[in-house]
């Protein structure tokens, strides 16, 4: 908190200096704009020639004092959105709100745990992770988190992670570039496919004619002012009217070109930077640097390759001004000229564009985990193992400040398989997800909460939030026995981590509990590792059958003072004390 607090301070301070720039660069302008005006004034009334050189003087200053006014613009752009980053680091850490996106649009109730565990949505791990600003990093984001890694590509993203970690300006300067213009699926997905497509191709007559046609105008433009014979003018305007005729007959192929490219024309421009910012930071990390070699190919820097295209496709779109077009056709065939460069660039790197995104997208993705890694310092990484060992010290929720949160131990190495008991509210489906999150946390590469962990990374499965889906007809208990049935299936291949709250309760108590009891008879015979809660005790007497597979751990609540008290600590053994009747006692909805 108080480093973005000092970062805070400092931005304030240099966006009050460039505000001040801005304006007075604006006010410059306006003067030169002023005299301008009075010396074309001057010059319509006294036609004296040497006001025209002062005109001259003044276009060429104006262009240059809007080059650089436009510079401090964006530099002031790019300060208040560090600014912004910074106050919603703040805001976020007082727990006053969460100014992230949260990924409701990657969610997926047929996930094998993402629905499950609130990973996208609202007050999601996924709105609490994120710090990107492209589609192709929050898709990266989502996709780690709904994806199962090797140990080796864990660890390689540990690594990264604990560079990044200590990166915080920089990271910020990546997510303040990406923000200055917001990204979208359509223009990502209009980028891709633009990419895709196969380059067409100008005749070498007419690329020869390109060169040779504006060079013959100038020539004779440039004769008939010197010798002043008319017929050269005449030839001037026929090799002017020929130009617009050459430029008309590939108006067909600048469309196409338009078509595909006039909803990305504005976001390439902040693709480059984000990989300039990228091309030129300094990493000791292997990983880092193997995504950043992959940027430049054949000595050519993908962020400069992005912003000449960005150039050539802001030139192309430039069509849709009739008279400039006109004008510019005529004389320089400029369209023309911009069509055969794309189709070159295209023919270059063309097919290099979803990687160099893609490598926008992974370095926005770890941004991400480095940021939640930087708020939570007392987090930590965890070692991991292949034995099937899952053990965390004081863990907790990842997503509950750490001035509410209540930590457990958890070992799953004698004993596999958790059956736990408790009341209503008692702490059941916190503790579920908090392991659960806490395990995709290990997944990814990202610091988990426990003072100490030892994971063995395995597919999660989770049955916890089932309900009635009308569209396909489905009854709730059908759904929650579809997807036990996923499983089950699941575990026929390998190994998983599985988490299972109050299953079959759409079915009576004696069913039911049978149920529950095979479930977890099946889930031993596979081999599966995690917790299942329930609410009737006599699934616990199931650990006397298999104690070195099974262990019983409950939440209790005690009656103080007539009120119920939870300390949502994790107890060996079976829940003994019972909340519901005397609640509804409390209540007076029951004598």
């Amino acid at each position: 908190m108080e480093q973005y607090r000092k970062n805070l301070s400092t931005l304030e301070t240099d966006l009050k200096a460039i505000n001040k720039q801005y304006n007075t660069f604006g006010f410059i302008r306006f003067l030169v704009f002023t005299v301008f005006c009075i010396l074309g004034y001057y010059y319509y009334v006294q036609q004296n020639n040497l006001f025209v050189f002062g005109l001259l003087g003044l276009v060429i200053l104006f262009i240059i004092l809007i080059k650089k006014h436009d510079k401090i613009a964006f530099k002031r752009a790019l300060i208040n959105e560090k600014v912004n980053i910074n106050k919603a680091e703040i805001a976020y850490l007082n727990q006053e709100k969460i100014p992230f996106e949260n990924g409701a649009f990657f969610s997926n109730p047929s996930h094998p745990y993402t629905f499950d565990l609130d990973i996208f949505g609202q007050n999601s791990l996924y709105q609490h992770l994120n710090r990107t600003s492209t589609f192709v990093g929050k898709n990266n984001l989502a996709e780690k988190l709904s994806t199962n890694l090797s140990s080796i590509q864990i660890i390689e993203n540990q690594n990264a992670v604990k560079e990044l970690t200590d990166k915080m300006t920089w990271r910020h300067h990546i997510l303040a570039l990406g923000n200055i213009k917001k990204d979208t699926p359509e223009k990502y997905a209009k980028l891709i496919a633009w990419s895709k497509m196969a380059p067409s191709s100008i005749s070498k007559i007419v690329v020869f004619l390109s060169y040779l046609s504006p060079l013959s105008l100038l020539v004779s433009l440039a004769l008939f002012k010197i010798l002043n014979l008319p017929f050269l003018l005449n030839i001037a305007s026929y090799i002017f009217i020929f130009n617009i005729g050459l430029v008309l007959n590939h108006l067909k192929q600048i469309k196409k070109e338009i078509a595909d490219s006039d909803q990305v024309h504005d976001i390439l421009m902040q693709y480059s930077l984000i990989l300039k910012a990228i091309e030129e930071e300094s990493f000791e990390n292997t990983k880092l640097n193997a995504l950043k070699q992959k940027l430049s190919t054949n000595q050519l820097l993908a962020s400069t390759q992005i912003q000449k295209l960005s150039v050539l496709v802001s030139n192309i779109n430039s069509i849709g001004n009739v008279l400039g077009a006109a004008i510019m056709n005529g004389f320089f065939l400029f369209h023309l000229h911009n069509l055969s460069r794309i189709y070159n660039w295209k023919k270059v790197s063309g097919q290099l564009i979803e990687e160099w995104m893609g490598i926008i997208g992974e370095f926005e993705a770890l941004n991400s985990i480095a940021n939640f890694s930087f708020n939570n310092p007392e987090f930590v990484f965890p070692s991991l193992n292949n034995d099937l060992k899952i053990e965390f010290g004081a863990m907790g929720h990842p997503l509950i400040f750490k001035e509410k949160r209540i930590c457990s131990d958890v070992s799953l190495v004698n004993q596999k398989f958790i059956i736990l008991t408790g009341s209503n509210m008692s702490g059941k489906s916190t503790f579920l997800r908090s392991l659960g999150m806490n395990m995709v946390l290990s997944g990814i590469g990202a610091p988990v909460c426990a003072l100490q962990a030892n994971v063995h990374a395995l597919p999660l499965f989770i049955s916890m939030r089932m309900s009635d889906s009308l569209s396909d007809g489905e009854s709730f208990f059908f759904a929650e026995v579809k997807r036990l049935k996923m499983i089950m299936d699941q575990l026929e291949k390998c190994v998983s981590f599985v988490l299972l709250d109050e299953i079959l309760r759409g079915t009576n108590s004696d069913d039911k509990r049978n149920g529950t009891i095979e479930v977890i008879k099946k889930l031993i015979s596979k081999k599966a590792i995690g917790a299942i809660a329930t609410h009737d005790l006599e699934v616990c007497a199931t650990t006397l059958l298999f104690p070195d597979y099974l262990v019983n751990k409950c939440f209790e609540v005690e009656i103080e003072n007539d009120e119920l008290v939870f300390d949502y600590k994790l107890r060996d053994g079976i829940c003994k004390n019972k909340s519901a009747s005397f609640l509804m006692k409390k209540m007076e909805i029951i004598g």
